[in-house]
């Protein structure tokens, strides 16, 4: 088993105190990424290490979350995959389909902002409702009860019916045929082998799944191309940054290019909170200009947060974008001399428990406070380490998938770690 081991220190009674509060400049280190041209890839990266994985983005047309208790289906919208519920029959009707009057059905898309509603849950009424079927709290199935036509990466259309989910086992079930009926396939996904991953991709064309994903905690953001939504509700395609679901961001529009002060201001958890408006287009003369008055503050699966600003965005012709990025605050204070103690936090990230392994130096006489608390810092559990005992386990099955601190302290020692329930 892997321990993650981090230092501590006297952080008071307050959560992470940035490292470089203030107005003083930030240095900030030149990168780059490069989507190649017509962005026929999306790169994955990591802020710690400037580690980045490039994939072709085209070879899936849907994708299964996949964890157990996650209903969420996408498709590849920034592939031009298309999905329509059926309007004109249930399940009942799969064997009379047809797309006669196609084009005034509303077509679905992901969720420019919630990983966990995919196109497939776009017409969801709400629990027991999933969009394309019923949950049933007994059995943990979910039941499709609906049909969709979908447009596939290579413009061909299927018809589609996700039959079912078997939550326990983590399965999917699924079928799909031309429209006309023929080149039936009925399939079954077992999402386990992949819960490493945030979802796994499937080729309606081949009938095979995709491992497209990196793993989970080794990547922070990626790059790449998906369909948002203007104002007035109508999706579009766009080219910008999406957040691993345990990353948290901030925005600053408009500020001085050199602006700091980013304590204060709340975190923002959602799928597309980089996005793609970093830049625009400028129409007089023809090139991509990014806003020199828009900063970020990103939070990585580590609890390190980054100061990112974008210096320059290319275009389709060659799909190079430039950032800077700095770090600005560390999860853990890293003196040793000022040390009190060390907490070590596994498995991380973690399913059902999370333990606390304190070293206290040759200090075993001390108790200890434990909370633990969601990203906003609202507190969902505390409990004490009396003398003596070095580690304790909770149980964390219930908490919703994301990001958590834990608090440990011990008289005016205190710190703060972090860690992911999947």
């Amino acid at each position: 088993m892997i321990k993650q081991v981090l230092q501590s220190g006297t952080f008071g009674f307050l959560l992470m105190i940035p490292a470089f509060y203030g107005t003083a400049q930030v240095p900030m280190n030149p990168d780059s990424v490069t989507m190649n041209p017509g962005y026929t890839q999306e790169v994955y990266y990591q802020f710690s290490t400037g580690n980045r994985v490039s994939v072709f983005r085209n070879t899936w047309d849907i994708a299964f979350r996949t964890m157990k208790m996650s209903s969420s289906i996408l498709i590849n919208d920034g592939s031009n995959v298309v999905l329509w519920t059926y309007p004109l029959a249930d399940t009942s009707g799969w064997a009379s389909l047809d797309t006669t009057g196609i084009s005034s059905w509303n077509p679905m898309f992901n969720n420019p902002d919630d990983w966990e509603n995919g196109a497939f849950s776009r017409a969801a009424l709400g629990h027991p409702d999933y969009g394309w079927g019923i949950y049933n709290i007994a059995t943990h199935m979910i039941t499709g009860d609906s049909l969709f036509v979908i447009k596939l990466t290579d413009n061909t259309y299927k018809k589609l019916w996700i039959v079912k989910k078997d939550a326990p086992a983590n399965i999917y079930y699924f079928r799909y045929a031309n429209i006309d009926g023929s080149d039936p396939q009925e399939l079954n996904l077992d999402c386990n082998p992949w819960t490493g991953k945030d979802f796994i991709g499937f080729n309606m064309q081949t009938n095979l799944p995709v491992d497209y994903q990196p793993s989970l905690e080794s990547w922070d953001i990626f790059f790449t191309k998906y369909m948002s939504v203007q104002p007035d509700g109508t999706p579009y395609p766009v080219t910008g940054v999406l957040s691993n679901p345990g990353i948290y961001v901030k925005k600053f529009y408009p500020v001085d290019p050199e602006f700091n002060e980013w304590w204060p201001a709340p975190w923002d958890s959602t799928r597309s909170a980089i996005g793609w408006n970093w830049k625009y287009f400028d129409m007089t003369n023809f090139v991509y200009v990014v806003h020199d008055s828009m900063v970020f503050y990103v939070r990585d699966l580590t609890g390190d947060t980054y100061r990112l600003k974008f210096t320059d965005f290319a275009g389709a012709a060659t799909g190079n974008i430039k950032f800077g990025k700095a770090r600005v605050s560390s999860a853990g204070f890293l003196d040793p001399d000022q040390s009190e103690f060390t907490v070590s936090l596994y498995p991380n990230p973690a399913t059902e428990t999370i333990s606390v392994e304190i070293n206290a130096s040759g200090k075993q006489n001390r108790s200890y406070m434990i909370s633990l608390m969601d990203m906003a810092g609202r507190l969902i559990r505390s409990g004490s380490l009396p003398a003596g005992q070095t580690v304790v386990s909770w149980n964390i099955h219930a908490l919703t998938p994301g990001g958590y601190l834990l608090v440990v302290g011990s008289g005016n020692y205190h710190s703060t770690y972090h860690f992911l329930k999947r």
